[in-house]
């Protein structure tokens, strides 16, 4: 029986659902669509800071320099992220029946973007993040860890992610899994699993 819901974060809690300020971000730096997502996440240097290696402030402040502009500069691509309130309004009446937690591939700022910019670490029994452990998924360490902390077997935790990579990494560990497409009906997908909000 599955006692644990376990959510990532970018692209199924957090999406990106306007690119029009980033787009728009790229061309006036000389950008290539795509550019600022592979300069801030994709490279080496943003895996890095993923894993923990460098902070998120150092990180971003490397990117602008490179750039030739300031942090502040960088705020327009992120400007179309839309937090999904709906699914946080499913996770809050999933507890206290089940526990809720997040395994996101995230910088070290991931705490402060969920405790201010969007204040839901309070829907979690536990956030698990791949700057923090130094892993990432879909290392199978992060999962492990994750569950170790909540005290679930794999067989009762569900994993919700929008990477097929990650999602089957937390099968490789034993755990169920969804592979989350946007505009799909989650609470659907874990009732078949036996969940009930």
């Amino acid at each position: 029986m599955i006692q644990a819901v376990i959510f990532d974060v970018g692209g199924v809690l957090l999406r990106t659902e306007d690119f029009a300020s980033r787009r728009a971000l790229e061309a006036r730096l000389g950008l290539a669509p795509g550019e600022a997502e592979r300069l801030i996440y994709n490279d080496a240097a943003g895996l890095q800071a993923q894993h923990g290696a460098r902070s998120a402030e150092a990180h971003l402040q490397a990117v602008a320099e490179r750039l030739g502009v300031s942090v502040a500069d960088l705020a327009p691509f992120w400007a179309g992220d839309r937090l999904d309130e709906e699914l946080i309004a499913l996770i809050r009446r999933l507890r206290p029946r089940y526990q809720t937690a997040i395994i996101s591939n995230a910088m070290s700022d991931l705490h402060e973007l969920l405790t201010g910019k969007y204040p839901i670490a309070d829907a979690f029994d536990l956030i698990t993040g791949s700057a923090y452990e130094g892993v990432m998924k879909p290392d199978p360490r992060i999962y492990q860890r994750t569950l170790e902390r909540l005290g679930r077997q794999p067989a009762e935790a569900v994993f919700i992610d929008d990477a097929p990579a990650n999602v089957a990494g937390a099968q490789a560990v034993g755990m169920h899994a969804i592979h989350y497409v946007a505009g799909m009906d989650v609470a659907a997908a874990l009732r078949e699993l036996g969940v009930e909000a």
